[in-house]
């Protein structure tokens, strides 16, 4: 690149620093950017929209165009070439703007002198704030030097903007990381509350975008990514797995990189610092890459950005590093987050708040284990929020307000209170068997996973564990663990539930839940393929290690274990065989044997209901899976939020189906429960009850509300209600259900 092109780049950087450095208003420092990006490229026209909202640009400040149009001028997204640039994220050069498709002509602003058009987006790390312009009377297209000028420009427009180098009057001025701002996302985890943000990977803010000392700064360069290559080759050293070590071969590959390399320093040749040349190839990968048809280009995404967030705090020593203190009552925001980061945090955290996620995720479970509110799918809340940040959680809708103003903190409080007051009145029941109106014994047990869970037992009213997932000790840590410390835990779970009833479920992972340790299978459609009992069938060793765990952990006392994901009998009867084998052997080696023993199977798959009379009467014990179940019976991925709640629990042809599974179990006399988040929800469990499931398994918060609602009701008058539904024709029972119980309301 020519020397005279570097020096006119540094020229125009020295000028806006200098300009940023000024003491004014922002209104004032936006009106001389134009003033002087227009005079340092000879242009007749600099202008600058902002967004003022989601969808609409203002005019906010103009070189060459009339100045009443400031302000006053909005187009929506997509609108002109300017609202096309803000949409698409990509520059758009035209030598003749008003032949161009989309061009629209604004008579207010006097652009009908001027016929080229340059205009590149103003965006931090793929966050559109809007969108920089400048035109000339004379048709003719602008070079790639004075492309990248404007880029350059642009981008110290995004990182002042993120400094409140520009707040004014206005929506469009407004100060960022003030305003009030509202998520909508999935709820993961049920559960309210109210707190302070805590970012998991604080945001690295870029201050010094210009320098004077090309040399030093490619120096400073060269150095962090020195460190950062060193540190991935600690990290690929210490890799417990061929997925980890994927990922981590990605990130060396990206730190070699000769290309990403060579577009830093010619950044900074032409005057930019190191950070700021880090940033500009990110912002710059982020809008190419987020183009890309294929999936997994797209997910190296996240691979590249992560990688510049590492070089970026090596830079700046910016990061979790800074002395921040965790607030006392810390509501998390990330990204995306694993089970072993999240169980560090523990029960400090009042609530959790995800970009990425799923309901079946690893943190999801480790969040409904330790009883904390998770929203997911919180968009581009991790631009938003910043360390400190007043924020309010809705588990139960999905919805996060950030910085929220006192109407909706009010609002919030009052249903805090509210929930607060009907757990107090849960309180007064705890202790009391849950028994209908017309006399019928229902058994409330809890869903646990972590030794964490257990205090919660006395306190919620619970008669016990009707379900304990193995599997999240095997998660959280980066190899397997041994026999021994797998018995100590279930020891220590049979001591906490003090004579209750534990049913513990065997491994399943597999579909979501992949090993850290374990070799990642491909598979089309995971959550239809290699998990649960079938990878303990086909690894019966772990299958085994856990069985013997199990026994040994029980001491004497009764056990119940149950196999997950049994789709026909023959599984059931080969996963049994494995439990008999291993208990002969304990006996040989002289081990103490359970008083009792219970073997029990989850019924998730639809094929299950279908199984051989013989499989009913072998079975000491079933457990209906009702989240696998349900996505099963309507061909509906609970993980895919456009489908998932389209199918409502009480569908009339999904409570028959249950009542089939309830009358072959009568039949048969194999007791039979439902565990799910369904039966957490008291309209839900006062249906099943209804139809005969009368053991339900649930979060532990869930106990109170459900058992409060179905101490109040007589079943056989629920059980006339479905019938009545569903003899009229009606598709879901719930409208009729919930006429009934208004009608009963005190």
């Amino acid at each position: 690149m020519p020397d005279r092109t570097e020096t006119e780049s540094r020229k125009l950087l020295g000028r806006l620093r200098d300009l940023m450095a000024e003491d004014a208003a922002g209104q004032a420092r936006l009106d001389k950017i134009t003033h002087l990006t227009a005079d340092s490229m000879g242009t007749e026209v600099c202008s600058i929209y902002l967004f003022r909202d989601e969808n609409t640009l203002e005019l906010c400040a103009t070189e060459g165009l009339n100045k009443s149009a400031v302000h006053q001028t909005r187009m929506k997204l997509g609108e002109g070439l300017v609202g096309r640039v803000a949409r698409s994220g990509q520059i758009v050069n035209a030598a003749d703007a008003p032949s161009e498709r989309g061009f629209r002509y604004m008579p207010e602003t006097g652009e009908e002198l001027f016929s080229s058009f340059l205009g590149v987006p103003i965006q931090r790390l793929g966050e559109k704030l809007g969108v920089l312009v400048v035109q000339t009377k004379a048709k003719r297209e602008f070079t790639s030097d004075e492309v990248y000028a404007l880029e350059v420009v642009a981008m110290v427009l995004a990182e002042m903007a993120e400094l409140g180098a520009f707040v004014g009057d206005g929506a469009a001025l407004k100060a960022r990381h003030t305003q009030p701002a509202l998520f909508r996302g999935g709820s993961a985890q049920e559960g309210t509350a109210e707190g302070h943000v805590w970012l998991h990977e604080p945001r690295v803010v870029v201050t010094n975008f210009a320098t004077d000392d090309p040399a030093r700064e490619r120096g400073r360069l060269h150095a962090a990514v020195e460190t950062l290559r060193v540190g991935v080759d600690e990290l690929l050293s210490e890799a417990q797995d061929a997925e980890q070590m994927q990922v981590l071969e990605a990130y060396r590959m990206f730190a070699s990189s000769k290309g990403w390399m060579r577009r830093m320093e010619e950044d900074i040749a032409r005057g930019l610092s190191a950070e700021a040349a880090v940033e500009k190839e990110q912002s710059s990968a982020r809008a190419r890459m987020s183009q890309v048809a294929d999936a997994y280009l797209r997910d190296r995404l996240h691979d590249l950005d992560d990688l510049s967030n590492r070089l970026l705090r090596i830079l700046t020593g910016q990061g979790a590093q800074t002395g921040a203190q965790m607030p006392d009552d810390p509501i998390l925001i990330a990204r995306n987050i694993g089970p072993g980061e999240l169980l560090e945090y523990g029960r400090k955290l009042k609530g959790i708040v995800l970009e990425e996620g799923s309901v079946g995720s690893h943190a999801a479970i480790v969040a409904r284990a330790l009883a904390i509110p998770l929203v997911i799918h919180a968009e581009r809340i991790t631009n938003e929020a910043l360390n400190g940040d007043h924020i309010m959680v809705d588990g139960d809708q999905g919805l996060v307000h950030l910085r929220p103003d006192e109407s909706v903190v009010s609002a919030f409080r009052d249903k805090m209170a509210m929930m607060a007051n009907a757990q107090e009145r849960y309180a007064s029941i705890r202790n009391t068997p849950c028994v209908t109106q017309c006399g019928t014994r229902i058994t409330l047990t809890m869903n646990a996973g972590l030794m964490a869970d257990l205090p919660s037992l006395p306190s919620s009213g619970a008669e016990g564990v009707g379900l304990f997932r193995t599997e999240l000790q095997f998660l959280v840590r980066n190899q397997m663990p041994r026999r021994t410390e797998l018995a100590a835990l279930y020891k220590r779970v049979l001591d906490a539930a003090q004579g209750r009833r534990v049913v513990f479920r065997t491994l399943d992972i597999g579909s979501d839940k992949v090993l850290p340790y374990m070799k990642p299978n491909d598979e089309p459609n995971p959550a239809l393929g290699w998990r649960a009992i079938r990878v303990g069938l086909d690894k019966p060793g772990v299958l085994r290690m856990q069985l013997q765990a199990l026994l040994r952990a029980a001491e004497g006392r009764p056990l119940s274990i149950m196999f997950p994901f049994i789709a026909q009998f023959d599984e059931f009867r080969e996963a049994r065989d494995e439990m008999h084998k291993t208990l002969a052997r304990e006996e040989r080696l002289g081990h103490r044997l359970p008083a009792k023993l219970e073997v029990g199977a989850m019924l998730e798959t639809p094929s299950l209901a279908f199984a051989p009379d013989e499989f009913f009467r072998e079975v000491e014990f079933l457990s209906i899976g009702g989240n696998d179940l349900k996505q099963f019976f309507f061909a509906a991925d609970r993980e895919n939020e456009r489908v998932r709640r389209r199918y409502d629990t009480l569908n009339v042809s999904f409570l028959t189906f249950l009542e089939n599974v309830v009358e072959r179990c009568r039949v048969s006399n194999t007791p039979l429960s439902f565990c799910g988040e369904d039966a957490g929800r008291p309209v839900e469990a006062l249906c099943f009850a209804a139809i005969g499931l009368h053991a339900l398994s649930m979060r532990p918060a869930s106990i109170g509300p459900v058992k409060h609602l179905l101490m109040r009701s007589n079943l056989a008058e629920v059980k006339s209600v479905i019938d009545e539904a569903r003899a009229a024709g009606a598709q879901s029972i719930r409208p009729a259900v919930m006429e009934y119980l208004r009608g009963r309301a005190p």
